[in-house]
Formats: structure tokens, C-alpha cells, sequence
């Protein structure tokens, strides 16, 4: 068991017949450290900054943090390239920095979850090197190779999700290597046992470190079948996981978290279903895909649509009422800040913040923060692509600019969906670049650091902050938050969010105006009465009205 975890108890809600463990209460905290705080002022976000922060973390009341890679890289992909497993990018600090933020993490209560990219390596880790020197080294299928096809072209025409083809030629052997992503980043060959034999050693090694877990990067592609062009969910994935969890997981108190862009509600249960033995919970992007342009993506969203929104975040409500677990998100390292993607960060910036955090906190499942979210930071509306840092809108630009697109089409989408968004620098005060460095920032703070910072929002009588405390010290005391079934209220309604938990004669109501206009609903008779408000976005409410009217960006929620 971790230091860090409470006693595993029987859980209140006898139908799920689980056992409570450490996580069901806590809240995740995602921290992307090169931009989160610098000590050291060369500009990157480093180890000990993220430790000399812990007393920021520890106030918020999370559990753990999820740290995005800070392995030795060439930082091709900002750290999801990794040239060395067992060490720590030299820009972040080193192997002892890491020891002594688990260790000072411990000590406030909250564990360390790696970032464990496993699909790919860097093409500058040491078996991708011995693997392009010689078809005869054992490392060599440690990667996915194939011959050229009978025109000395790629062995098939499949594109990279990053542009570009999937396939790279070296010379040295006279074959090509698969990338899912960029020519840096080569997929490593999960059919070989000696390469899972290396993985699963690795694991072992960071877990009697004493981390607490792993967050398991696109881990739905290590099961691929390359020659079907079957990459999500391939064959081997799920007898992989259950090897992993045999081989490393199983008899330690851990949390596993994969994530997963091809996930459903028709496979969810197989990661983390109760009988599996692979994962504690998934990371799924059923309702981020739904902002989505259905042919150009991710760079020409669609407007924000509530009901389908809606479908898709309560449709795993559902799938996990009985079995499995949920991983709750609307924000991440490569994805934009909510409050500018769902919500309104400008008039109603603050009221909209806390009602974001309201319902997502408020579901069953894991929460997670991503930093900054807790004060609510925005996207930052670059007006040039040279402002940006990220080798996906880099890369999309190009493509789309040689299709035809224009400059201007471009940027409004990367301005409303870019992962550069959530890799400005923190804002911990009004102090150049928003307090995270004395120097010259990586990528530059979004220029509103001097009204939308930590030091700013806790001078505020309504803080988010404070109000993201007051949702994760729930979790923490309430069965009913942590355990209770979720039912669905309004679901058609185009502007309302509105469910119920429940657990035994326990009955918690949340509603939340979406809009930046007044709404009136009526609501059901059994709900009006008196009621104990718990969370408000702005003024609570000792009891609840059969018609009400919410105000924009208005959130509630009392238990009956």
C-alpha cells in the first residue's frame, strides 16, 4: 500500500460490491511541468518549482498529482518522447529533485502518479539507435519495421495523427519504422516479450520509488495490428493489460489510469471492469469529440452543443452506475481551457468557472484539475502562428494551408482549440509572465496573467479557488458525492444541465445554467421544499423554488 493511501474499507454502496480504495475520494491535479513553475529562471518549469508549490496543492485538498512526463527527452513532443525510462530531463532537475517531491508530496498527503508513455520511445532512446544500426541486434524488433513496398515506397499510405506519413525509411537497414505520431517518436513493438519484460521492469522500478500509480499515455495503441491498419484497440491490447497488471499491478495499492481516444461505452467496462484486472479507470473523449468538426477535426470545432454533450458525458454515468469507474475531465495538456471552450471567459468568466467545476465534480468518478483551472485561467488568443509552440498545430497548419485552407480559418480554430491553450505559463501573481519565471519564458503567458492569477482570486470574496475546495472537501466527507447513483434530469434541454445523486434515502440535486442569459424552469414537485444548499456559483439558497430562475452561469446544488 502507499504511504500516502487511507485503509481500503467496504464501500457504502453495496451494489457495486467494491471494495472503497484510496482514490474513490481524492481528486487528481495534473500538472504539465514545464510550464508550471520555474525555480530556476532559465524559463521551463522545473521539479523543485512543482515542490515548492505543494503548500498551493495541499490547501486545494487534492489527492494526487498526475505529472506529465519529466523524462530525459529531446522534447520533439514536449516530453512524450522519451529517450531514457530511468531518468530525468536535465531541464526539470534530476533523480534525487524527483525522490524529494514524492517524498515532500507524501508527507502533505498526496501521491505522485507518472506519466507512462509506453506506445513509443524518443528515436534518440538507446534501443531505437541499436535498432536502426542492424536488422541483427535484439533491439531492433523492439519496433514495428517493415520492407519497402515493390516501389521502394512506405509499405502502405497511413497517416500520422500528427501529418504526415506513418512510416519514416532509414537507410542503415533498408527498411521503415511506424509512427503513430511523429518520425521522433517510433511505436514500440508490444509483440516482443522482451520488450514487455523491459516495460514491466521499468514500472516496478519508478513503483519502489514510491510513486502512486501511473496515468498509461494512448494506451489502446499497444495492441495494434499495423498490417490490418487496426491501431485502437487492436487484438492484443486487453492480454496485454491483464499481463502488465499480473506482471507489475497486482498486491500493490496503485491507480491506473488509461487514456484512450477510442473508447466506448461498448468497451469501456473491458479496461476497468470489476472482473478484468487491467485498469482502475479510463480517461475517454466521447464528450470532447463532440466540439468537433466531424471531417477537418479538431482545428475547425463546431459550436458548443449542451444536449449532445450531455448524451455523451451521461452515457458513462450509466455504463459505470454498477461497474467500473470514471474518470472525470473537461481539461488536460492537450486540450483547451474549458471555461473559453464551453463557457463564457469573459463577461461571466468567474460564475462560469465554478459552474464548470460544480458539475463535473459533482458526478460519480474520479475528478481531475488541471493547473490553472482552479483559478480560471483562459485561452490565450494568439494572433500568429509563430506563437505557437505545439507540433500538432504546427504541423496541421501546414497540411491545412496546402489544402486550400486559409491562415485566418486556421488560427480561429487553433485560437479556440490548440494544445498550446493549456501550456501557457501558470499565473501565480501579477509579476512578469504571471509570476512562473524571472526569465524568458518557453511559450508566453497569456497576456491577462496581471487579472487572472492565484494571488488575484484569493482576495476575492468569491473566489474559484476557493469554491474547487470547498467541491474537493466534499468528495472527501460525502458517500452520497463519492458513491451515489447519477440520474439524468432535462436531458433534452438545450441550456440546462440538471441530475440527481442518490444513495439509499440520500438525494443530492445539481442544475447549472449554461447560458449567458437568464433561465426559468419549472421544476418537479417532489424537488421544491427545503433543502440544504452545499455549492453555489454565486448567492446559496435555503430552499428550492418550484420555478426557478438562474442567472447566467448560475450553478446549484442542495441535498434533499
Amino acid at each position: 500500500m502507499t504511504a500516502h493511501a487511507p485503509p481500503p474499507h467496504a464501500a457504502p454502496n453495496a451494489a457495486s460490491e467494491r471494495t472503497e480504495r484510496w482514490w474513490h475520494r481524492a481528486t487528481g491535479y495534473q500538472v504539465y511541468p514545464r510550464s508550471f513553475a520555474d525555480s530556476n529562471g532559465d524559463g521551463m518549469g522545473d521539479i523543485p518549482g512543482i515542490t515548492s508549490k505543494l503548500g498551493h496543492l495541499s490547501d486545494l485538498g487534492i489527492g494526487f498529482i498526475w505529472l506529465s512526463p519529466v523524462y530525459a527527452s529531446p522534447m520533439i513532443d514536449n516530453g512524450y518522447d522519451i529517450a531514457d525510462y530511468r531518468n530525468i530531463a536535465p531541464e526539470f532537475g534530476t533523480l534525487d529533485d524527483m525522490d524529494h517531491l514524492i517524498a515532500e508530496a507524501r508527507e502533505r498527503g498526496i501521491g505522485i502518479v507518472m506519466d507512462l508513455v509506453v506506445n513509443h520511445s524518443s528515436s534518440l532512446h538507446h534501443w531505437f539507435q541499436a535498432a536502426r544500426a542492424s536488422r541483427d541486434c535484439a533491439q531492433h524488433d523492439y519496433y514495428i519495421w517493415r520492407d519497402p513496398a515493390p516501389d521502394g515506397g512506405p509499405p502502405d499510405d497511413a497517416r500520422a495523427a500528427f501529418g504526415g506519413p506513418a512510416w519514416t525509411y532509414c537507410e542503415e537497414v533498408g527498411q521503415y519504422y511506424f509512427h503513430f505520431f511523429s518520425p521522433a517518436q517510433p511505436d514500440l513493438n508490444w509483440q516482443n516479450p522482451a520488450l514487455r519484460a523491459e516495460i514491466y521492469d521499468m514500472m516496478r522500478w519508478w513503483l519502489d520509488r514510491g510513486i502512486a500509480g501511473f496515468r498509461m499515455d494512448v494506451i489502446s495503441l499497444i495492441g495494434k495490428d499495423v498490417d490490418a491498419r487496426v491501431y485502437e484497440e487492436g487484438p492484443d491490447l486487453h492480454p496485454f493489460l491483464q499481463e502488465m497488471h499480473r506482471e507489475v499491478l497486482a498486491g500493490r495499492d496503485v491507480l491506473t489510469i488509461g487514456e484512450s481516444w477510442s473508447v466506448s461505452i461498448e468497451t469501456g467496462l473491458l479496461y476497468c471492469g470489476r472482473d478484468r484486472d487491467e485498469l482502475d479507470m479510463v480517461f475517454e473523449f466521447s464528450h470532447i469529440r463532440e466540439g468537433w468538426h466531424p471531417e477537418l477535426g479538431k482545428f475547425a470545432p463546431k459550436p458548443f452543443d449542451l444536449v449532445a454533450f450531455k448524451r455523451a458525458l451521461f452515457s458513462w454515468q450509466d455504463l459505470t452506475r454498477e461497474d467500473g469507474w470514471h474518470a472525470l475531465f473537461l481539461s488536460n495538456h492537450d486540450l483547451p481551457r474549458q471555461v473559453s471552450f464551453y463557457a463564457d471567459d469573459r463577461a461571466h468568466r468567474r460564475p462560469a468557472a465554478k459552474t464548470l467545476a460544480t458539475v463535473l465534480h459533482l458526478l460519480k468518478g474520479t475528478p481531475f484539475v488541471y493547473q490553472g483551472e482552479e483559478i480560471g485561467m483562459t485561452n490565450a488568443r494568439f494572433e500568429r502562428i509563430d506563437q505557437y509552440r505545439d507540433l500538432e498545430t504546427l504541423n496541421h497548419f501546414e497540411e491545412q494551408i496546402a489544402q486550400g485552407v486559409s491562415p485566418e480559418a486556421f488560427l480561429a480554430g487553433a485560437n479556440r482549440n490548440s494544445r498550446d491553450h493549456s501550456r501557457t505559463p501558470m499565473q501565480w501573481n501579477a509579476a512578469p509572465h504571471g509570476g512562473f519565471t524571472t526569465g524568458t519564458p518557453w511559450i508566453q503567458a497569456n497576456p491577462n496573467f496581471g487579472e487572472v492569477n492565484v494571488e488575484q482570486d484569493m482576495v476575492h470574496s468569491d473566489s474559484v479557488f476557493a469554491h474547487y475546495r470547498r467541491l474537493i472537501a466534499l468528495r472527501k466527507e460525502s458517500d452520497l458525492v463519492t458513491f451515489g447513483h447519477t440520474v439524468q434530469l432535462m436531458q433534452d434541454d438545450p441550456d440546462i444541465i440538471a441530475f440527481e445523486r442518490r444513495l439509499g434515502d440520500e438525494r443530492l440535486f445539481v442544475i447549472a445554467n449554461f447560458t449567458a442569459q437568464d433561465r426559468e424552469r419549472e421544476l418537479p414537485p417532489e424537488l421544491a421544499g427545503q433543502a440544504d444548499c452545499l455549492v453555489c456559483s454565486h448567492t446559496p439558497r435555503g430552499e428550492i423554488p418550484r420555478f426557478l430562475r438562474l442567472v447566467p452561469y448560475e450553478s446549484l446544488a442542495w441535498k434533499l
